[in-house]
């Protein structure tokens, strides 16, 4: 019972208003029955699981469950994402150089992807506790042209990066390599990639930029609502065999998320808030 109301008040109180507001509403009436609790909580929060049922028992699924957090530690580090009083989110600054960066002690997480792959989208799903937060979406690709720092009280910044590929900055790789070498702070860079595509070329720009300056890293693929289960699948397995066989650095557990639909992002959120030494489960 326990676990049934910690899940309840999970999506009354830290699903994003937006425009789910009314999927929200709808969620939260539905899951006052258990049984459906458990099912939509395992489908927007741990949106890999439903895949996973698609897969033969024979295919080894360790490498989506490395991250696997309860539903109180998933609730916990939702209060690291509500802004207070005492613990202020907000934009902070931006810069076009790293001599423009800003310098700030605690941990950091950067996101970079290529243009029009979501990452705008994702930060302001992300942010969606905030009121009134700025975090710019365009339909115009390329819209990121430097890095935008957004301090979440003093437990840690995340920095929007420009993104690669069509319209990028022409500093791009000066700007965004200068940043992941030097950065002390950088506790992990999160990768997007197109969830409906997956790993494209331009992707390889980011993935041996990384690689060569031994960052750590994860592959997150956006845009999941896109496509059929199957397919989806199908690109979630590529992501991870390529993660296996041709990466180092990169954290062997590929995330999946939908801003429209908001799967995957309080997992997201979670493991950001454990990767900079934030969780803390009572």
């Amino acid at each position: 019972m326990r676990t049934v109301l910690r899940a309840s008040q999970l999506f009354r109180h830290h699903f994003p208003a937006l425009s789910l507001r009314r999927n929200a509403a709808n969620l939260a009436s539905m899951l006052e029955v258990s049984q459906l609790q458990q099912k939509k909580l395992n489908s927007v929060v741990f949106p890999v699981k439903d895949l996973m049922k698609l897969l033969s028992p024979d295919i080894d699924q360790s490498n989506f469950k490395l991250f696997d957090p309860t539903i109180e530690e998933i609730t916990a580090a939702e209060q690291l994402f509500r802004p207070s009083a005492k613990h202020l989110i907000d934009y902070f600054t931006s810069a076009v150089r790293m001599d423009h960066a800003p310098d700030l002690l605690q941990p950091e997480v950067c996101f970079i992807g290529r243009s029009n792959v979501g990452k705008s989208s994702l930060i302001k799903s992300l942010f969606a506790l905030v009121p009134g937060i700025e975090v710019r979406v365009s339909k115009t690709p390329g819209h990121t042209k430097k890095m935008n720092f957004f301090k979440v009280g003093k437990a840690f910044t995340l920095v929007d990066m420009p993104g690669y590929g069509y319209r990028a900055p022409e500093d791009f790789e000066e700007m965004v390599e200068a940043y992941i070498q030097q950065r002390r702070n950088l506790k992990r860079t999160f990768l997007l990639v197109d969830g409906s595509i997956g790993v494209q070329k331009a992707d390889l720009i980011a993935v041996e930029m990384c690689e060569e300056f031994g960052i750590p890293y994860v592959l997150v693929a956006t845009k999941i609502d896109r496509s059929r289960p199957a397919v989806l699948l199908t690109q979630l397995m590529e992501i991870e065999e390529f993660i296996r066989t041709q990466t180092q650095g990169c954290f062997p557990q590929p995330f999946l998320v939908s801003s429209l639909h908001f799967s995957g992002v309080h997992l997201l959120r979670c493991f950001i808030a454990h990767i900079t030494g934030n969780l803390n489960v009572k």
